[in-house]
């Protein structure tokens, strides 16, 4: 699943390491998020898009097995 968590953050003027803080997580867990390499839980998916104030779909590229965007 493919994500916008980089752009949002640089946008937002945070690093890797405030964005852990705030979200109560580890940088390396930011770090996985943002290439690509973990699929984060509905909770802190919803965390992180609340905290960008936007929608989860706004952050997240839901794609299906066929690569199609939903």
């Amino acid at each position: 699943m493919k994500n916008k968590i980089t752009q949002m953050r640089k946008a937002a003027g945070l690093t890797q390491q405030d964005l852990a803080d705030q979200l109560h997580v580890s940088r390396q867990t930011i770090i996985s998020l943002e290439n690509g390499r973990y699929n984060p839980s509905i909770l802190l998916a919803y965390r992180i898009a609340k905290l960008f104030g936007e929608y989860i779909e706004n952050v997240f590229v839901f794609e299906d097995l066929e690569g199609e965007k939903e």
